[in-house]
């Protein structure tokens, strides 16, 4: 798996096609998982969730109480901004700019992991949100 993992940073770094393919299918998980929890389906929200963080939250029902709690901006969000991805300790880091409701900006930055079953979601990060990172 690391070497899988490994071979994808490697290409992700060397080859713009490679890197624009990967990008998309982060945004398309990320995406996906925003409009899950924006029409309430936990179910598929957690199903982007890696398996550590399964084993923290245990259900959907866990999972979606901690983004209602600390990341209710992704609940429904008026603007999502993707930035730059970039590789990091073995995973692909994805920085976020999200618009919420009222129009506050939010810089999120989601870690990426590759598994057998497709790109997950393994931590979000709520970061300051500054001029000069957007």
């Amino acid at each position: 798996m690391r070497l899988i993992l490994a071979l994808c940073l490697g290409l992700f770094a060397a080859c713009p096609a490679v890197a624009q393919d990967v990008e998309s299918r982060i945004q398309g998980v990320i995406n996906d998982q925003i409009d899950a929890l924006t029409t309430g389906d936990l179910d598929r929200a957690f199903s982007h969730a890696s398996d550590m963080l399964h084993g923290i939250f245990c259900t959907p029902e866990n999972f979606g109480m901690m983004v209602e709690n600390g990341y209710d901006m992704v609940i429904n969000p008026r603007g999502v901004t993707f930035q730059t991805v970039e590789p990091h300790d073995g995973a692909l880091w994805q920085k976020v700019l999200i618009t919420d409701e009222k129009g506050a900006l939010h810089t999120l930055i989601y870690e990426m992991i590759e598994t057998p079953e497709g790109l997950r979601i393994n931590s979000v990060q709520l970061v300051p949100t500054t001029f000069l990172n957007t």
